[in-house]
């Protein structure tokens, strides 16, 4: 390889370099430098023609010709490193390995330029050997290849991001195409980011790993995620057919081993320990089986409901087992508008808890020593009977500070969303010690912010910890939160309807429209809300089933009500507070 000094206008960029393109490179780092000292560093070039092509340095180059246009009287020379003419593989890597060297590639740069190796006869071998990096990393790239073009060019024009575009490697050509169709329709939502995978996988992430089934029957289609080194199934419907058989055999399995009972919970409920009590098989304990929305089973062996074991106590003691109790009342509101107050109030919690490191400490201190259902460790999910409900809190002010602050604590970490997923679902030795390396080069404030969003992620929803913490930290929905149409839609009850029109409106207007319809009632309501149709608006307005702590509207005790009684069961450790 010779060294020569080589006239500016006798060089032009290689279509090799794997920066090459229309638009010129940023310089303003390297600029000043260069009109200082000139260039130190020589240019990678092979004669083409008459002069010679650049193939790697295109930044120098560029900011070598602003030089001499400041300058026109003067045309320098640039020092080069000339290879030899015709090694296309050769020069492919050297402009690759310098740009790796710079570690500011974009994704489809290498993939373009791993590709164009590939085609000069490089293995996936050759390439992971010649710029140290795994095997795994060359195929992820080069799995980009699947993408149709225009896809790739919506990415290179900066129209999509890069977790878009790696969840679209997932994806058959008829999904592109439709995903692409979405894309160009002003008025259709197209799913971006994770929202993609979920769409791309019929709205369950499943993991082949959680199968209890023989895999060979399943004859549906198997989905492979390079950049997640993960296999997913692509018919939830079939997956879960398959899965709920092997559950329902394993449970014929357990009663012939002698448990009395086995009892499968509905697809996402917890197994909530506190309210069970820990009974062997002799004594008539059961087995209680949780479904995870992610296919993930499992059998919680050896428990009764503490109702069951009182039962149970009385009917051994002799004692006269008949009910003397009054009817229960009924409840004042549905188990949907239940589950709506507890993700909202469990948002409002979550994000007041992110200005109180101090008392997140305590709290994950305490989930270290107790535990909880939650501590595996993984974020609540934040699921809800309908997907309306899940918008609506999704759409909260509330969500969006907390959705803010991830952004900022993976920031802290060097991660993105797609690494903080990988880390979640597949956290191994390694890739704890890869976050453990990153948090001893923080700061003590900042592993503390970073501790306080993870306690926060993993509070559970529908818990008396979001109780207990809303009272102490004196939450109010005042400001964060809004009657939507899902609240409105979710109260169903008259009673309650016109109780919290008085609430709204005032007791006048609710007795004056006592005898209305629920439905012109609820049109009321969002009449003084918005302060529409000629009625006062009501700023700022929130139900007392958003208050901390918890209050109803009827006669019927609080304790119908699980969120009532989860307050009530720590209430009397945080009198003061209330």
């Amino acid at each position: 390889m010779d060294l020569q000094h080589i006239p500016i206008d006798q060089l032009k960029l290689a279509v090799v370099n794997v920066r090459h393109g229309r638009k010129p490179p940023a310089i303003n780092d390297i600029l000043p430098s260069i009109r200082e000292r000139g260039i130190l560093q020589p240019l990678l070039v092979r004669p083409n023609g008459d002069g010679f092509e650049i193939v790697a340095g295109r930044r120098r180059y560029h900011a070598a010709r602003q030089v001499a246009d400041e300058s026109p009287d003067d045309s320098p020379a640039i020092p080069c490193a000339i290879m030899q003419p015709g090694d296309d593989a050769a020069a492919l890597e050297a402009s690759l390995l310098e740009n790796v060297a710079r570690a500011d590639m974009d994704p489809m740069a290498e993939y373009e330029a791993f590709a164009k190796l590939v085609k000069e006869g490089r293995t996936v071998a050759d390439i992971a050997a010649i710029f140290a990096v795994t095997e795994q990393q060359v195929k992820q790239s080069l799995a980009l290849a699947n993408l149709l073009p225009t896809i790739r060019r919506l990415f290179k024009d900066d129209r999509i991001d890069v977790i878009t575009l790696r969840h679209l490697t997932l994806a058959t050509k008829a999904q592109q195409k439709e995903w692409l169709a979405l894309w160009k329709d002003a008025d259709a939502h197209v799913p971006i980011g994770h929202q993609l995978k979920r769409w791309l996988l019929g709205g369950e992430q499943i993991a082949c790993s959680q199968a209890l089934f023989d895999r060979s029957l399943y004859t549906g289609p198997i989905v492979t995620d390079l950049f997640g080194e993960d296999e997913y199934f692509g018919d939830p419907e079939q997956f879960w057919t398959l899965q709920m058989q092997a559950v329902a055999e394993k449970a014929e399995a357990l009663k012939a081993n002698g448990w009395i009972d086995v009892v499968v919970l509905e697809r996402g409920a917890y197994f909530a320990e506190w309210d069970h009590e820990k009974t062997p098989k002799k004594k008539g304990g059961k087995v209680f089986v949780t479904v995870g929305h992610r296919g993930d089973i499992s059998f919680h062996e050896g428990w009764l409901t503490r109702n069951e074991a009182r039962s149970r106590e009385h009917a051994q003691q002799g004692k006269n087992d008949t009910d003397t109790t009054d009817a229960p009342t009924k409840p004042e509101f549905t188990k949907a508008m239940q589950r709506y107050c507890e993700l909202h109030r469990h948002a409002l919690v979550r994000a007041d808890c992110l200005g109180h490191p101090g008392i997140a400490l305590r709290l994950t201190v305490a989930h270290m020593i107790a535990g909880s259902a939650l501590w595996s460790v993984r974020p609540d999910d934040q699921r809800a009977p309908k997907p309306e409900i899940e918008a609506s809190v999704m759409a909260g002010p509330a969500q969006a500070a907390f959705d803010a602050e991830r952004k900022a604590v993976l920031a802290l970490l060097g991660m993105d969303e797609d690494r903080a997923e990988l880390v979640r679902h597949n956290g191994d030795h390694y890739r704890t010690a890869n976050v453990f390396a990153s948090l001893l080069d923080l700061t003590d404030e900042d592993v503390l912010r970073v501790l306080t969003f993870a306690m926060a992620e993993t509070l559970q929803s529908g818990s008396c910890l979001v109780e207990a913490l809303g009272v102490h930290l004196g939450t109010t929905a005042k400001g964060r939160w809004e009657a939507d149409d899902v609240f409105l839609d979710l109260i169903k009850d008259k009673t309650t309807i016109n109780a919290v029109l008085a609430d709204v409106a005032g007791k006048t207007v609710a007795e004056a429209n006592a005898g209305e319809t629920g439905k012109t009632q609820k049109r009321i309501i969002a009449d003084v809300l918005r302060g529409e149709n000629g009625r006062a608006k009501h700023d700022d307005w929130t139900p007392n089933w958003l208050a901390f702590p918890f209050s109803g509207y009827s006669d019927a005790p609080v304790e119908t009500t699980s969120i009532g009684r989860d307050w009530n069961r720590v209430a009397s450790l945080f009198a003061a507070d209330a």
